[in-house]
């Protein structure tokens, strides 16, 4: 009696148990399916968001450095010393002064021909001597008024890049000077990483990318040519059909992602293959974690189940052992994967600071030129304030000492500007006041003005008249055209300066004096091109005013006027205000008007 209770209550322990062990059977399976879809899912989209911002860093260093190296050969065919050489077929010093050149810009080489097409000038002396007559990039400048960029295919494989653009003295071209750009450093760079990286121009042929093989063919030419020796590399293979692939292709890490970004330069396209192998290893690591659990589960089940029994508690423990084992193997894969990561997003911060601070080089030169006329104000008005208080007049002394501070605060503002560019991808716009920032210009032009005695007419509308600008760069162009004006009037008896403020269809602002007028319309506008005694001005304010205007949507122009002097015209689109937002625009007018009070 007592041995058939025995056996009932086992039978229903029995019984009990088994239906607990096929409740966390199931468990687990569905737990693992749900996990596996939603972390599938998730880092999925982490890699395709780390692939995109990848691809839109290489893009944009591309383009960084292209243009970059855009502006060298404009630069170098107005060097003096190069012209000179050129001119006396003297060149002893002109390979030193390009090997000066090519450590400040960062370009792959520097050539100098002359008309002939030979060599006389390269940062690599090995090159000395070498005829380019036939050349594309030599003929091209030769017959090409401005800058020239050519790909030019190398017998060793690859191609090179060169900007380049012909030197001339008056209507004489004397030789071209050629830029070659290092884009194989992005090359190497991205042979460390985990995708596969095309650059193709605008036919379609692949002109850059991490397998040397793919070079100079179409995208599916290069995706037919590579032989699938690598995970990454089969996945591309695949992509070519992906139609063809079979049910398991993701599973077995055979799936990619294709992702193309524009790069902005010639109808140039970037193309990457990223490789789902990583999602695969993370979801894989956080199932074998719940895998393990449920498997530990298990074992103390079966433990409990079989504990009388000495050979199931030995495999019990051996499983437990194979168990630990794995899990630290689990541990340090997933150590090593977190390391790698953190790795990548510094690399990733690292590239795009360096692509920002590449682009402040070419703001130095003319930040640097913004501020001489805020410090030739400020000598001016320590002069007068020394002249005030040696007569003691004070309250006169500290109204100059006012105006300093107001000069300090603008030369703040314009190395503000560089730092702001540092961290962020564009500036950003507000309304302006044409004429608020007309008034400041004068007020920082009147130190000049008192001492020159210049006539100045004004002519402004009585509605504002408002553009959407930096009223900070507005005032910069202003106070050159203004600068211009009187070093334009310097010769004349009664100098005078008329200034016309009016709004249309765009907002116009005429600068005109009444002195000998423009010689040359047509380089006017470009760097490093004067008129001025040496000593006086470097040709940089014209180009920055011009490219300041360009870059808010205007246009700056320059003429003669019929009665002589010369005539400068500042067009920008003028601000259009919505009628629901013109109560808004009242109370920006007023904080603009008590900001410039003060």
């Amino acid at each position: 009696m007592v041995s058939e209770r025995v056996f009932k209550q086992n039978k229903t322990i029995s019984w009990r148990v088994r239906l607990a062990l096929v409740i966390l059977l199931v468990l687990a399976v569905v737990t693992v399916s749900v996990t596996n879809r939603l972390l599938t899912d998730r880092f999925t989209e982490t890699t395709r968001n780390r692939a995109e911002l990848r691809l839109a860093l290489y893009s944009g260093n591309l383009r960084s450095e292209l243009r970059q190296s855009a502006i060298v050969p404009q630069l170098l065919a107005r060097d003096p010393t190069l012209i000179g050489a050129l001119n006396s077929a003297d060149y002893s010093r002109s390979t030193q002064r390009l090997i000066s050149f090519v450590e400040e810009i960062g370009a792959a080489s520097l050539v100098l021909l002359d008309s002939d097409g030979r060599t006389v000038a390269a940062t690599d002396r090995n090159r000395l001597g070498e005829s380019h007559r036939n050349d594309a990039h030599f003929v091209s400048a030769l017959r090409g008024q401005g800058t020239i960029f050519t790909v030019v295919e190398r017998e060793t494989g690859g191609y090179a890049f060169h900007y380049s653009r012909r030197v001339q003295s008056g209507n004489e071209v004397l030789g071209v000077i050629s830029v070659e750009v290092d884009l194989q450093k992005f090359e190497r760079a991205w042979a460390g990483i985990s995708d596969a990286v095309i650059v193709t121009d605008s036919e379609g042929q692949i002109l850059l990318a991490t397998e040397p093989r793919w070079r100079g063919g179409t995208e599916d030419e290069a995706l037919t040519r590579q032989n699938p020796q690598s995970a990454i590399e089969r996945a591309i293979r695949v992509t070519a059909d992906w139609t063809a692939l079979p049910a398991d292709a993701y599973l077995q890490g055979e799936a990619v992602m294709r992702l193309e970004n524009r790069v902005a330069f010639r109808g140039w396209r970037i193309v990457s293959f990223t490789t789902y192998a990583s999602v695969r290893e993370r979801v894989n690591g956080v199932l074998a974690l719940e895998i393990m659990g449920f498997a530990i589960l298990l074992a103390f089940a079966f433990y409990f189940l079989n504990r009388r029994s000495s050979f199931r508690v030995a495999l019990f423990q051996r499983e437990s052992a194979e168990l630990r084992a794995l899990n630290l193997r689990l541990q340090r894969e997933i150590a090593e994967r977190e390391r790698v990561q953190e790795t990548l997003a510094v690399a990733e911060q690292t590239l795009e600071q360096s692509s920002k601070l590449a682009a402040l080089g070419e703001m130095s030169a003319a930040v640097s030129h913004e501020l001489n006329q805020p410090l030739a104000a400020m000598k001016t008005y320590l002069a007068g304030a020394r002249l005030l208080l040696g007569r003691n007049r004070p309250d006169e002394a500290l109204s100059s000492f006012g105006r300093i501070d107001g000069l300090i605060e603008r030369m703040g503002a314009i190395t503000r500007q560089l730092k702001s560019y540092a961290r962020k991808g564009a500036e950003e716009l507000s309304p302006v006041d044409m004429g608020l920032a007309l008034a400041s210009s004068l007020s920082m032009m009147e130190p000049q003005l008192r001492q020159r005695q210049v006539q100045i007419s004004r002519i402004v509308p009585d509605e504002p008249v408002e553009v959407m600008g930096d009223r900070m760069r507005i005032e910069q162009v202003l106070v050159n055209l203004l600068r211009n004006a009187l070093d334009a009037t310097k010769s004349e008896r009664n100098p005078q300066v008329d200034i016309i403020l009016a709004a249309g269809d765009t907002a116009t602002l005429t600068v005109r004096d009444n002195g000998p007028g423009i010689e040359d319309t047509d380089q006017l506008f470009e760097p490093f091109y004067t008129t001025k005694l040496p000593g006086e001005g470097v040709g940089l304010g014209l180009a920055i005013s011009s490219g300041i205007v360009n870059d808010l949507g205007g246009r700056l122009t320059a003429r003669n006027g019929q009665d002589g002097g010369a005539v400068f015209e500042m067009r920008l689109p003028i601000l259009s205000v919505d009628p629901l937002d013109e109560d808004q625009m009242d109370d920006n007018k007023m904080l603009a008007t008590t900001s410039a009070a003060e």
